[in-house]
């Protein structure tokens, strides 16, 4: 075998675009922040809501732009997870959904006698909230549209949803608070939806819309915590109860409640995904 053909078969292996993609998205991301930082502590913009989701934002695209030159140079293909048709309908579902799936586990946690409403803020905390909500993209474009996506090429749809729901509820290990209980839920309720939006439209909108929604409402409406980080939203209330059921201090995502939730919609998308014929075959299966 020459050199040139065994330097492509590395380079086009799965587990290798998977490293570089990871890499070409997350250093320009970690490139704007850290100069964002570098900039603004000093001047003191970087205790300013709006001067994180400026920067947020802008790593956000930095990433996008560095996903997009992954795409083009090692994968030789336009990127169509990423293209701006049907933006907008599939963001916005997304969106629609991950508030009402939220929403819908604290009504659970209300009727059930354990989420209580005490107060209300300015509307002023939600500038935090959406800088916190537009993680989802960063977390989305790394997780769904390199790892889960590479691997669902090579694997096959059932053996990608789940190690990409393993790696995504392993990612939340180091996180505040973060238990086995609440890596285990991740996985369950995040992992595997999230994962499960991407296969049913084959690009990131819906998902991310999901996962932005989610995020906002749990941090900037119900000013609970977001993967165990402490936020303050429009609603002034307390989860109580056992950790099971109140997710303890690493927030409402580790109560069985959302997790519930979480995976009946994961199988009403998959159920779409099987009978839309959208489920991919590993590679041993389609030679």
């Amino acid at each position: 075998m020459d050199r040139p053909n065994l330097f492509l078969r590395i380079l086009r292996n799965p587990l290798t675009r998977i490293i570089l993609g990871m890499v070409m998205v997350a250093l320009p991301i970690a490139g704007v922040l850290e100069l964002a930082n570098q900039y603004g502590e000093p001047r003191g913009l970087t205790d300013l809501d709006i001067f994180e989701l400026v920067s947020n934002s802008l790593g956000i695209l930095c990433g996008f732009a560095g996903y997009l030159l992954f795409v083009r140079l090692i994968e030789w293909r336009w990127p169509r997870e990423i293209s701006l048709f049907g933006f907008f309908p599939e963001f916005g579902k997304g969106l629609a959904l991950g508030a009402v799936l939220f929403s819908g586990t604290m009504l659970l946690l209300w009727l059930f006698g354990h989420y209580d409403w005490t107060g209300a803020n300015s509307v002023t905390v939600l500038s935090a909230a959406f800088s916190a909500a537009i993680a989802g993209f960063f977390e989305e474009l790394l997780v769904r549209g390199v790892i889960y996506r590479i691997l669902e090429e090579s694997l096959g749809t059932w053996i990608a949803l789940a190690l990409s729901a393993v790696l995504f509820g392993l990612a939340h290990v180091a996180n505040p608070n973060a238990t086995a209980i609440a890596t285990i839920a991740v996985a369950l309720e995040a992992g595997l939806l999230l994962a499960a939006a991407y296969s049913l439209t084959g690009r990131l909108w819906f998902a991310t819309g999901l996962h932005c929604a989610w995020n906002f409402t749990q941090g900037g409406i119900f000013g609970l915590p977001v993967s165990g980080h402490p936020m303050t939203g429009l609603l002034v209330g307390t989860v109580s109860g056992p950790t099971w059921i109140s997710g303890g201090e690493f927030g409402v995502e580790a109560s069985l409640i959302a997790v519930l939730v979480c995976m009946t919609a994961t199988v009403f998308i998959l159920r779409l995904v099987v009978k839309r014929g959208l489920v991919v075959k590993p590679w041993w299966r389609t030679s």
